[in-house]
């Protein structure tokens, strides 16, 4: 078989070594040193002022909400515009905060929602975030969302757990919102096992995430923030100030093996994401020359840092035929993220509306994807090849 991911790590065999020598060494497995480098690290490699890390993504995405809600930028009730083609856990914690989840549709030809299907939105809901997910590598026209979020003050957020390393109107995909979440799980870019982050250029909201991260205390807050704080509630005993809590947080800390594996896996990222891009083009070029399939458009893209290759078929009998095809190829396959968020049980259960978003349910029903990663052989390109070719 050829699976979705072969293994947890770039470069397995020496990252096992090194990981079994740490935690044999390592005197401190709690959140520390490490987490903190790796952070100063990936900040510098996003191009970003700060970078908090969490225990995963999903984690990262339930924080940010949070800390918008915390700082008072969003309230309960609040219309939450996001990417209906999208992963649960983007959708989950707008519902568990308390605000209004609206589905945006998305673009078939690019996988993604753009600037005309928020614009479109805009004329029916009262949108205050809009939290976009850059598909499988790919994104919308982000710059052009950025603007339109600007000109109708609407907190733009990117949920960047599969595109990290993509580039677009000369930056890096996660730059564009004013805070963007990644992760780290095994089968994503760069892997330490579990784990993720938030990037924002903001202070106060890096400030804030580190507080959401760690039950709203301080103790991770600079001194000087620190003192800030002791000084606005009138704590003149840091006995008292170490056990103070100042806002609504959770447990979502990471280890210091996240950050050990983090700092590793950084130096690697790019050679992995060269291959990702270069591998992706020949794919594509495939089934550019089979009628039966619509690959993406990434012409407004830079640089593609692909997660996946996704199949997308013109019908879905179509799409039937080349899942036989991928399964009797021994291609592990699954659906295109989690398809259409709103026709997920807890969806419909917790929300129950229903909007026409013929995008996703184009995609939800007429595709599916298989693996790319570095770990791929040439001779596995071929037979997945084979698949994409109309014969």
């Amino acid at each position: 078989m050829i699976p979705l991911m072969k293994n947890a790590f770039l470069n397995e065999q020496e990252v096992r070594k090194k990981l079994s020598q740490f935690i044999l060494q390592c005197d401190r497995f709690s959140m520390g040193k490490l987490c903190h480098q790796f952070e100063l690290e990936f900040a510098n490699y996003q191009g970003s002022k700060h970078a908090v890390l969490f225990n995963s993504g999903s984690s990262a995405n339930l924080a940010i909400l949070q800390t918008y809600l915390n700082l008072g930028k969003l309230k309960k009730g609040d219309q939450v515009g996001f990417s209906a083609l999208t992963w649960s856990t983007n959708a989950m914690p707008i519902i568990q905060l308390g605000m209004e989840p609206v589905p945006i549709d998305c673009d078939p030809s690019t996988l993604n929602c753009m600037s005309t299907n928020l614009r479109n939105s805009l004329k029916d809901f009262n949108l205050k975030a809009f939290f976009a997910t850059n598909v499988l590598g790919f994104c919308g026209d982000l710059k052009n969302i950025q603007n339109l979020c600007d000109e109708k003050n609407i907190l733009f957020i990117e949920d960047n757990c599969e595109s990290l390393g993509t580039i677009t109107n000369g930056k890096k995909t996660g730059s564009f919102g004013e805070a963007a979440s990644f992760s780290f799980y095994v089968a994503h870019h760069m892997s330490t096992i579990e784990g993720g982050m938030v990037c924002t250029q903001d202070e106060e909201v890096d400030t804030m995430l580190r507080m959401v991260r760690a039950h709203g205390w301080d103790r991770n807050l600079p001194e000087k923030t620190r003192r800030t704080l002791h000084m606005k509630h009138k704590l003149e005993s840091k006995f008292k100030a170490n056990y103070t809590f100042y806002d609504l947080g959770y447990n979502l800390r990471p280890t210091e093996i996240t950050g050990f594996l983090g700092l590793n896996q950084l130096q690697y990222l790019e050679k992995s994401n060269s291959y990702r891009h270069k591998t992706y083009k020949l794919l594509s070029e495939t089934m550019q020359n089979n009628e039966d399939l619509r690959p993406p458009d990434y012409k407004h893209i830079d640089f593609l840092s692909c997660f996946a290759t996704p199949v997308i078929s013109r019908t879905n009998k179509l799409r039937d035929y080349y899942i036989n095809r991928f399964q009797e190829a021994k291609i592990e396959i699954r659906p295109i993220i989690a398809g259409n968020i709103q026709n997920q049980p807890f969806f419909r259960k917790y929300i129950g509306s229903s909007h026409q978003l013929l995008g996703a349910d184009h995609l939800d029903q007429n595709g599916f994807y298989c693996g790319l990663y570095p770990d791929i052989t040439e001779e596995e390109l071929q037979v997945i090849q084979s698949c994409l070719d109309r014969g």
